[in-house]
């Protein structure tokens, strides 16, 4: 089955852009970021705090199959409705550094959009160990689960 959600990563270089087009209005797919009721669903997160404001932040957490709990956070720095969030991620108690993420949101036609999200690591090397792991699974997945629960709200 092909990915949908696509990810470019020029070699040695420390960032990546992932880009998607959906099957959703623009105001839509927005609403995904922007609602944790529906961060939840699609996500498969628990949403401790969702502030979409600049000078926000957010927290969220999962559990593992083996039922041990993993914290993700941020502080968010731009939040313009249906074009832009810029905000920080990372996953606590790992190795993995903090990273910046810019996610573009963009209106194709009434019915479709697109989210280009551009990735900035603190090394090439943190960027490739990101690589190494289901990443490029995990969030195909995830967008998946967004277009097909947000479908719903149509």
């Amino acid at each position: 089955m092909e990915r949908k959600t696509k990810i470019h990563a020029e070699d040695g270089k420390q960032d990546l852009k992932i880009t998607r087009e959906f099957d959703l209005p623009l105001e839509l797919l927005f609403k995904a970021y922007e609602e944790p009721n529906l961060v939840e669903q699609w996500m498969g997160t628990k949403v401790l705090k969702l502030e979409n404001k600049k000078h926000g932040s957010y927290q969220f957490e999962t559990t593992d199959p083996m039922g041990n709990k993993h914290g993700f956070n941020g502080a968010i720095h731009e939040f313009v409705p249906n074009q832009k969030i810029t905000r920080t991620f990372e996953m606590e108690n790992t190795r993995y550094p903090i990273q910046l993420e810019f996610l573009e949101f963009e209106k194709l036609t009434n019915d479709t959009s697109k989210l280009t999200i551009h990735i900035v690591y603190r090394s090439v090397a943190d960027r490739d160990q990101m690589l190494k792991l289901p990443f490029a699974q995990g969030i195909n997945w995830a967008h998946n689960r967004l277009q097909d629960i947000v479908n719903n709200l149509k």
